[in-house]
């Protein structure tokens, strides 16, 4: 087995760090695995305590070099680069440098089986093209799933690609914006999901989603992500804590990680039509019709009709 190497991406919460890491521990694969820890500088005086006790908690993990690890390499940034410019970064060095790479963000807690999962993908699709990435979380969709299932969506709660996935990255969303103008409807997977308007938001500024650059980048490339049919990794980061988390109930609470491996056997590499269904229905009851909805995607089809996302 060639074990990818593992990027986890750090800042300023020692406790989730920690929680990731020991999840990671409980890997048997984690031994063989080399692991890249980036860890942003702080944005501002009020992180920069968070940023040290961080650090302190990280530089005792380089002592498990040998003996947790294979070998543990930490990228400390002086400076704040912001998670999306942080991610990039690395995740492009390490797929240069290593062809593939496994990724996880500080605030997840992953399954006994995640790397074996997210390995046995990377092997297993190393040499088709029609594969960008792998996934390692499913969400808690209601109705039969399959043990795996590609869909061109894809999740970024711990996942895996190779250089030559990565490499569709489009990092300008006005180009797009543009390329998605009449695909809205399908790359929110049946028009129930947000993810042309996070795309938006994130044109005008009002957020810096890599992810949905990437998900829209793999998609309209029509590659697929392959996905486990019971989750190996939960979000644990909806606490109010984290960058992008305001905190509250969520619809991802109370999910457990899956405590058996999930095995990839031989499937047909094409989208599920019937898990498009069951995700465009998750979607769906997640953001139930309101007026305030059909107001929004009011506006964003006259903005697409007239072309000025893009601009």
């Amino acid at each position: 087995m060639h074990y990818a190497p593992i990027a986890l991406f750090t800042y300023n919460r020692a406790d989730h760090t920690q929680k990731a890491v020991e999840s990671l521990l409980e890997n048997v694969e984690s031994k063989d695995s080399d692991i890249f820890i980036f860890s942003d500088g702080p944005k501002n005086e009020k992180a920069v305590e968070g940023v040290k006790k961080n650090r302190e908690y990280i530089h005792e993990i380089k002592k498990l070099e040998g003996n947790g690890f294979k070998s543990v390499t930490l990228i400390e940034r002086e400076k704040n680069w912001g998670l999306a410019n942080s991610l990039i970064a690395g995740i492009t060095e390490l797929t240069d440098k290593y062809g593939r790479v496994i990724v996880v963000e500080d605030d997840l807690i992953l399954s006994p089986y995640f790397l074996k999962f997210m390995n046995d993908g990377l092997e297993k699709y190393q040499n088709d093209d029609r594969v960008a990435s792998i996934s390692a979380f499913l969400n808690p969709v209601d109705g039969k799933v399959p043990n795996t299932f590609f869909l061109r969506y894809f999740a970024c709660w711990g996942w895996a690609t190779w250089k030559r996935g990565w490499d569709l990255l489009i990092n300008d969303s006005r180009e797009l914006l543009k390329q998605l103008r009449w695909k809205a409807n399908d790359f929110n997977i049946g028009g129930k999901g947000p993810f042309y308007g996070i795309l938006y938001c994130d044109r005008v500024g009002l957020n810096d989603s890599w992810a949905v650059r990437f998900y829209a980048s793999q998609f309209l490339a029509g590659k697929l992500q392959l996905f486990p049919g019971k989750t190996l990794a939960i979000q644990n980061g909806t606490d109010g804590t984290g960058t992008h988390s305001g905190g509250g109930p969520s619809v991802y609470d109370n999910m457990q990680v899956c405590q058996e491996p999930v095995i990839i056997g031989n499937i047909d590499v094409k989208e599920s039509r019937e898990m498009y269904k069951v995700y465009s229905n998750f979607y769906g009851r997640r953001y139930k019709r309101s007026l305030k909805v059909e107001y929004d995607r009011l506006k964003s089809f006259i903005r697409r009709l007239i072309g000025i996302d893009y601009k």
